[in-house]
């Protein structure tokens, strides 16, 4: 598992519209009891929950516990301090005014270059 302090590190978000507890936690490096906490904490984040109580996570979803996670884990915020500057953003997603550009934009060219080698053989 990744350290807390390598957020720059975590794998890209794949294309899908649903992720379970299990992908989203290796997607954002956090344990699933932590996310189930972090649901009852914050109240931005609300997965879907189907057939049993299980959990289905959205990429909003994602991008907010990644969000969470830079706040507590990168920059030192506290349970109180991260939900209040959640808050005081307004319903602003905070990971999106402090994204770094070219690591984004490398990510986004690595995920259409996936696409391009599953698009081949139908050329």
């Amino acid at each position: 598992m990744l350290e807390p302090t390598h957020n720059n590190e975590l794998p890209a978000i794949p294309g899908k519209r649903y992720f379970t507890i299990g992908e989203v936690s290796e997607l954002c490096a956090v344990k699933p009891h932590v996310l189930r906490y972090w649901e009852q904490e914050f109240p931005q984040l609300k997965p879907v929950k189907r057939r049993g109580n299980r959990r289905y996570y959205q990429r909003d979803d994602v991008l907010t516990i990644r969000q969470i996670r830079d706040l507590l884990y990168d920059q030192g915020y506290t349970i109180g301090g991260a939900r209040q500057r959640m808050t005081d953003e307004g319903g602003k997603n905070v990971a999106s005014l402090s994204v770094d550009l070219p690591s984004l934009m490398q990510e986004t060219i690595e995920e259409l270059e996936d696409v391009l080698k599953l698009l081949e053989p139908f050329k």
